[in-house]
C-alpha cells in the first residue's frame, strides 16, 4: 500500500529514508512530491509550504498536492500541523491527534466538485478524520514516547496572519482547541479522493489572548519533530487495512451529460 506523510512548519524532510523530487502534473497545476527510494518506495512526503517554505498558507494548492498523492497511488495521508493552544490542557509542545475542523477559510478552493465539467457532489465528512487511522496513532503513540490528546477540534483560519484575542474568545466558545491555517482543505479533499487521512497537531504557542504576547516555542520542538516522525512511519507501516467508510464518502455524484444523456466523466 502506497503511503504519505504531509508536513509544514519546521518537517522539511525525513531523516533515515532517502527521498527522491517528483514533479506531478495534474488538472489543477504541478505538485512537487517526494517518494522514498529502496525500501521506503511505498512512501510519499509532500512539504505543503515548499522545501523552502515560501508558499504561505492561502496561496497553497491544495488541490493539485492531494490529486498528485492520488496519482501516484497514495491511499492512507497522515498530516502534522503546527498550531497555537486555545485549550489551556494543551499548552505549547502538546501533540492532539485530531478529531474535528472547523473551516474559517474563505476565498480557497474547497472540493474537486465545481460543477460544470468538474461534475457535483456531496461528501461525508462525520467524523472528518479516518477512524482507523486515528485509532492506530494513538495505539503506536507511546512507544515513540509521546502521550497525544485523543480528541482535539481544529480551529481552520485564513493566515497568513495571526487570528486576534477577539476571534481566538469567539473559537474558543465553538469548541475550537487548537488553530491553524491549513488543515481543513487538506481533509476535505482527501475524503472526495477516498484517501484515508488524519491529521496530527503539535502545539507551538499560545494563540493570541490566552497569554500577553505569542512566544513561539524553540526548545523540544527538533525532538518533538522526531518524534511524531517515528510515529507516522511506525503507524504507516503497520497498517493492514480499514474498518472504516472513508472510500465511499462521496454521495450523489452529477456529471454533465452529452446529446444522448450521458455522462461525460
Amino acid at each position: 500500500m502506497r503511503v504519505g506523510i504531509i508536513a509544514g512548519t519546521d518537517i522539511y524532510d525525513i531523516p533515515g529514508i532517502q527521498l527522491e523530487a517528483k514533479t506531478v502534473e495534474t488538472s489543477y497545476g504541478p505538485a512537487l512530491l517526494h517518494v522514498g527510494q529502496g525500501e521506503a518506495e511505498n512512501l510519499v512526503f509532500l512539504m505543503r509550504h515548499g522545501p523552502r517554505h515560501t508558499v504561505p498558507p492561502h496561496h497553497i494548492n491544495y488541490r493539485a498536492n492531494l490529486k498528485a498523492m492520488h496519482k501516484l497511488g497514495v491511499r492512507a495521508i497522515v498530516a502534522a500541523y503546527a498550531v497555537g493552544s486555545i485549550h489551556r490542557a494543551l499548552p505549547p509542545l502538546s501533540v492532539a491527534v485530531l478529531d474535528d475542523f472547523l473551516d474559517f477559510t474563505s476565498d480557497r478552493p474547497r472540493s474537486f466538485y465545481e460543477g460544470g465539467a468538474s461534475g457535483l457532489a456531496h461528501t461525508i465528512m462525520s467524523p472528518p478524520y479516518c477512524p482507523t487511522l486515528r485509532e492506530r496513532l494513538l495505539a503506536c503513540a507511546p512507544s515513540c514516547g509521546l502521550t497525544p490528546a485523543p480528541h482535539a477540534t481544529y480551529v481552520c483560519t485564513n493566515g497568513p496572519r495571526f487570528e486576534t484575542p477577539g476571534e481566538i474568545r469567539m473559537f474558543r466558545q465553538l469548541g475550537g482547541d487548537v488553530v491553524g491555517m491549513t488543515g481543513a482543505q487538506e481533509a476535505t479533499l482527501a475524503r472526495e479522493l477516498g484517501i484515508h487521512f488524519a491529521g496530527v497537531a503539535f502545539s507551538v504557542n499560545w494563540a493570541a489572548g490566552i497569554e500577553e504576547t505569542i512566544n513561539i516555542v524553540q526548545d523540544g520542538i527538533a525532538d518533538l519533530r522526531s518524534r511524531l516522525l517515528s510515529l507516522f512511519l511506525k503507524t504507516l507501516s503497520e497498517l493492514d487495512g480499514f474498518s472504516c467508510h472513508c472510500e465511499d464518502a462521496v454521495l450523489f455524484t452529477h456529471y454533465p451529460r452529452d446529446e444522448d444523456g450521458h455522462d461525460r466523466n
